[in-house]
């Protein structure tokens, strides 16, 4: 008898000591914004949500470049962007529901509906009649639903890495891993080990050793957002139904695929479907980058984007 209390007792602390150890309570938005907002950073309070958004560049621009982010990214991921473009253009970004400063939505609605139409309410609001709308990952997947459904609102589509059509994945983030399964996704409301999410950040990158330790830390700060967590278990739990990607041959916009050649999450042979149906498209192939490039090579890809919108025709 007392050699299983023993046993029982040591059961026990083996499942308590991972809570003990890797605990992480909520972080308030006041506590992030000292470090993860700016002199840019503004405040839309749309569908109940405080959307953290960036306007920067000539408010003259009647042609603004809005970006969209990732899963489990946020608007920084822009940066290297956003400095070499707003010298001449107008740059929008904002942090999708679920992610960043913005937080969770809260009816909990992940799905591609609600964001495209959260996009348009976006461009309402700052009063932006038309757009080059750019996205990568699920902020391409995004990008692309806005321009089928408003149409009216999009004048060109640069789309980094992008979701929506079907592809096979060569190595999904471990991060994502966990967010899949249902014991790790309840456990993961609370238990937030660093190392898990350092670990999901540089399989993203075809270098990982380019993967700086600040970084890791805007993710992991972030990611400890009030809601956050249990948004991210969110989308994971309710898989986002079948995009009509068919449908991408209704776009009549010009279109930049831009892909990292060593994306291993979606692999750049998913361009092919893209350019099954897109009319209107060019595509540039990034050796060394990963799924993220407009982050991991920024001055490169943006060039590329610099050059493309002197030869577009709108």
């Amino acid at each position: 008898m007392k050699k299983m209390y023993q046993i029982t007792a040591v059961a026990a602390l083996a499942l308590c000591l991972p809570l003990l150890i890797f605990f992480r309570p909520d972080r308030s938005v006041d506590d992030l914004k000292g470090q993860y907002a700016n002199q840019y950073s503004r405040f839309l309070w749309l569908e109940g949500m405080p959307v953290h958004y960036r306007d920067e560049g000539p408010v003259s621009d009647s042609m603004p470049m809005v970006l969209l982010h990732g899963t489990a990214s946020s608007l920084h991921t822009w940066d290297g962007w956003v400095d070499s473009l707003r010298l001449t253009r107008r740059c929008i970004r904002f942090d999708l529901p679920g992610y960043g400063l913005t937080g969770p939505h809260p009816a909990r609605d992940y799905s591609m509906d609600r964001y495209a139409a959260l996009t348009h309410a976006v461009l309402d609001s700052l009063g932006v009649q038309r757009c080059i709308l750019a996205g990568n990952s699920l902020g391409g997947a995004i990008a692309w639903m806005t321009a089928l459904k408003y149409p009216e609102r999009v004048s060109a589509l640069i789309l980094v890495d992008p979701a929506g059509v079907p592809f096979t994945p060569r190595q999904i983030p471990a991060g994502f891993q966990a967010a899949r399964n249902p014991v790790l996704r309840v456990l993961g409301r609370w238990i937030t080990p660093r190392f898990l999410v350092a670990r999901s950040t540089r399989e993203v990158y075809s270098h990982p050793e380019r993967v700086a330790d600040d970084l890791v830390q805007r993710h992991y700060d972030l990611l400890l957002r009030s809601g956050n967590r249990q948004a991210l278990g969110d989308r994971f739990r309710n898989p986002a139904p079948a995009l009509p990607y068919t449908r991408l041959q209704e776009l009549h916009q010009p279109v930049l695929l831009m892909w990292g050649a060593d994306d291993r999450l979606i692999p750049s042979e998913t361009a092919v479907v893209f350019k099954q149906y897109l009319p209107n498209d060019a595509l540039v192939v990034f050796p060394g980058l990963g799924h993220v490039p407009m982050e991991e090579g920024a001055a490169e890809t943006v060039q590329t984007v610099k050059r493309w919108l002197t030869s577009v025709q709108w």
